[in-house]
């Protein structure tokens, strides 16, 4: 199974495309959309779908596990990056993909197995799971995928916690 994964933001959206088998993971591409910060916000967020959908396109994932808001100390950047977050949902459901959600903590917690890891450890744990040479850069690119490595994780434990009461019936 094909993952995008999404670390939404309004003037750098990050993405990372995994496959997923039978728990093992294989990075596939991973990078940014970037929009001009002089443009007027409808424009921005037109060209963030468009390079969603252009993604979406060329990957063709089944998934897209995107991080969920957390709180923002700007009222005003919390309410653009929700903009964003919104547009990359609308793109991904609008092209027929299952959208998982997840929040700051719970991807942490998955990759690192601590919730209040430091950037620097999840990008690392990114780095060691996927079997990278290098941390992937831009850190929006290697929280996107983290973000999808979350959503595989929690695929694979959801199939192991039905096969397992399939069996005890």
């Amino acid at each position: 199974m094909i993952i995008l994964g999404i670390d939404p933001g309004t003037a750098t959206t990050g993405y990372g495309v995994l496959e997923s088998e039978n728990g093992k993971l294989k990075m596939i591409e991973n990078g940014c959309v970037l929009t001009d910060k002089g443009l007027p916000m409808p424009e921005r967020l037109a060209i963030l779908g468009e390079g969603i959908a252009g993604i979406i396109r060329k990957f063709s994932p089944e998934i897209m596990a995107i991080e969920e808001l957390f709180y923002f100390k700007n009222q005003k950047t919390v309410i653009s990056v929700g903009q964003a977050r919104g547009v990359a949902v609308f793109v991904g459901k609008n092209a027929g993909l299952s959208i998982h959600e997840y929040t700051p903590l719970q991807v942490k917690q998955a990759v690192t197995g601590y919730g209040r890891a430091e950037k620097k450890q999840v990008q690392l744990m990114v780095k060691n799971i996927l079997k990278l040479q290098d941390i992937p850069r831009p850190d929006d690119a290697a929280d996107a995928l983290a973000v999808a490595i979350c959503c595989s994780s929690s695929i694979n434990f959801e199939k192991k916690m039905r096969s397992g009461l399939a069996r005890s019936d």
